[in-house]
């Protein structure tokens, strides 16, 4: 990418994030939750809803009222537990596999030491459990740390592919330090929010609603379709 493109790329993506701001308003992380819970969490999340993950979680503390608790546990026990948030075997192996490596490295289940590494050190450190993939990583980093990352889940892949913040073909990895070079540290929670509701609630996967959409304008696949149409 030549630097006249990268600068187009960063007005663009400025322009679609005052408007998406504008339409959501702007979002600022409480660093209120525990590292760990957020890594459990997310681990939950994979392939499944926000829902069905949520129920699944809330299932996983009612039983094992602390991380400790649940350390060693048989994974069948564990995956009844889960079956909501769906690949519960396969969750369980994960949660239980990462509260090992955590234990074994630390002493203890606790993540909070994490907080006084500098981004990539923490992320390189959390890249060392089994099953902790660059979007993991990245949600722990920013939603319980405050560190520089900008997660990229189905939504946000969809919609800056759409618009064209992104290439067609860039994966979620490589779309994580792409976007994160579009904006400003300081608003990656804000963007990241709003893209996901933007994409939740109108760039949908299978029928977008463009003629109610405010960044149509800016929009690389909505531009293809109208010209498509003349």
């Amino acid at each position: 990418m030549s630097g006249e493109e990268g600068r187009s790329l960063r007005r663009k993506a400025t322009k679609i994030r005052l408007m998406l701001a504008k339409e959501y308003g702007i979002e600022s992380v409480e660093l209120d939750q525990n590292p760990l819970d957020t890594l459990i969490e997310t681990i939950l999340s994979q392939n499944t809803t926000d829902k069905n993950s949520s129920r699944a979680f809330k299932a996983l503390k009612s039983h094992y009222p602390t991380w400790e608790s649940l350390r060693g546990e048989n994974p069948k026990a564990v995956a009844k537990i889960i079956r909501s948030g769906g690949l519960a075997v396969i969750k369980a192996e994960r949660i239980l596999s990462a509260l090992e490596f955590i234990a074994s490295e630390k002493g203890n289940l606790d993540l909070n030491f994490l907080r006084g590494m500098g981004s990539p050190e923490a992320e390189q450190w959390l890249g060392r459990i089994k099953g902790v993939g660059p979007k993991t990583r990245s949600i722990v980093l920013l939603f319980s740390l405050g560190k520089p990352a900008f997660p990229v889940d189905t939504h946000i892949h969809r919609v800056a592919k759409r618009v064209g913040l992104i290439g067609p073909k860039t994966s979620r990895e490589a779309a994580q330090t792409e976007l994160a070079r579009l904006v400003p540290v300081e608003d990656f929670y804000s963007f990241h929010i709003n893209i996901i509701e933007h994409g939740r609630a109108v760039c949908q996967a299978r029928r977008p609603k463009c003629g109610v959409c405010r960044i149509s304008r800016f929009c690389d696949y909505f531009n293809r379709l109208t010209k498509a149409q003349v």
